[in-house]
């Protein structure tokens, strides 16, 4: 397990690596990056982010999508995959944040989750990147990441979560994660990870072991 110095090393090499490190979704509204985080589920950010201009474009308020024609909803939606499910929460989470959050996205981890299709995941994304709270964001390049590394060794992103959460240091933390993403996709990438380019390879443990 690496040191406590070993964490604000990688923190600090990982920061040069990557000094502009954020979800990859676009959006300029809380919900916008709340139904953007549904529909990248099992979908590409790139494609996403394709289809949400289009989305907002035609549904501009949250009342609008609370009372979008379910049907037209899903065919917008449909390039993002399990478009049913994901057209149904988006109209479900429309209307109960206009209906008990006043109109604005919660920013609790509790009432986050209480939004239909909103797991930890996506709850942490939103509290990181719109309220700029403390989140850890796990994810497949997290999952893969800190295994690989050292920093944990579990599988369940809660957790993992937890166990970052008592690693890093909290201001850091989202960023951190969206780091991990942009590592995993650069150079530490599931098939064949590319030590030998690789900013933290003299603080990682399978690259040690390699």
């Amino acid at each position: 397990m690496p040191t406590k110095n070993d964490i604000l090393r990688m923190l600090m090499l990982l920061e040069e690596c990557y000094p502009e490190p954020d979800c990859g979704l676009k959006f300029k509204k809380d919900y916008e990056l709340l139904f953007a985080a549904r529909l990248a589920a099992q979908c590409t950010d790139a494609r996403v982010n394709t289809v949400t201009p289009i989305l907002f474009k035609r549904y501009p308020t949250l009342e609008a999508l609370a009372g979008a024609d379910i049907n037209e909803l899903e065919d917008i939606v449909h390039p993002c995959g399990f478009y049913r499910v994901k057209a149904r929460d988006i109209a479900a989470a429309s209307a109960m944040i206009l209906g008990e959050f006043g109109g604005r996205v919660p920013d609790t981890m509790e009432e986050l989750l209480r939004l239909p299709g909103v797991g930890r995941k996506t709850a942490n994304l939103i509290l990181g990147d719109f309220f700029k709270k403390p989140a850890v964001v796990v994810d497949t390049h997290c999952i893969r990441l800190t295994n690989r590394i050292g920093l944990v060794k579990m599988k369940d992103p809660t957790k993992i979560e937890a166990a970052l959460r008592k690693l890093l240091p909290p201001e850091k933390s989202n960023d951190f994660c969206h780091r991990l993403v942009l590592h995993g996709r650069a150079v530490c990438t599931a098939r064949n990870p590319a030590c030998n380019r690789c900013c933290i390879a003299g603080l990682c443990k399978f690259a040690k072991s390699r």
